[in-house]
């Protein structure tokens, strides 16, 4: 039987850990001077960290050097290094474990895409890592997201091909991605958000074992 690769984003489909960036984003505008909103934080959903912090001097009017501008993504990035310290399996969304268990049994492999530079060590305060036979993160691509980069590095090493993977994706870039890799994509999310994925469902706790049965088999 053919093997189906499963490859599952990290922010917002394993785990929440938007909130944390948020704040961490938040706490550098406030020292900067201004006030960063929710609302604004839905423009660095899977941006990387540079170009978040160019939206963020934009929306606070600021003009910094190259040393200024390097210094606070170093103080971004340890501010939430604090907050993800404390995390642990209480962290996990609905459901997750539950799916990756079904897929686990029935001896499918497993990959994590994400843009983070911090998943491996986010799975292990989770007690998730060893569900993933290959971890790509921001550490292994040189392009962002809808760019597929992350995803086919990911089914190369699974040893699958790319037609033969699917992706659970929280990000409109993401799912734009894992379609022009030519994979199935599952939005996890906001449905009209994600409209371009070929499945949607809220959470994981929508998604039942006869569903996952038919991915396995790619029915």
């Amino acid at each position: 039987m053919n093997k189906t690769g499963f490859i599952f984003d990290l922010d917002g489909v394993i785990v929440d850990t938007a909130k944390y960036h948020y704040l961490a984003w938040k706490n550098l505008a406030q020292e900067l001077g201004f006030e960063f909103t929710h609302e604004q934080n839905e423009l660095f959903k899977g941006v990387s960290r540079k170009r978040c912090l160019e939206i963020l001097l934009d929306i606070g009017g600021i003009t910094a050097t190259q040393e200024q501008f390097d210094s606070w993504m170093i103080e971004k990035n340890e501010d939430y290094l604090k907050y993800i310290e404390k995390m642990d399996e209480t962290e996990i969304l609905p459901d997750v474990p539950k799916v990756l268990e079904y897929v686990k049994r029935h001896e499918m492999p497993i990959a994590l895409g994400s843009a983070s530079k911090n998943a491996r060590p986010i799975l292990e305060k989770v007690k998730l890592l060893s569900y993933f036979e290959t971890i790509v993160d921001g550490n292994n691509v040189t392009k962002a997201k809808p760019d597929p980069e992350v995803f086919l590095i990911a089914a190369e090493q699974l040893g699958v091909r790319a037609d033969q993977c699917v992706v659970f994706e929280d990000a409109q870039a993401g799912i734009a991605a894992a379609n022009s890799a030519d994979m199935i994509s599952i939005g996890i999310g906001d449905a009209q958000v994600l409209s371009e994925a070929d499945y949607n469902f809220k959470d994981f706790t929508e998604i039942d074992d006869g569903f996952l049965k038919k991915l396995i088999k790619q029915e």
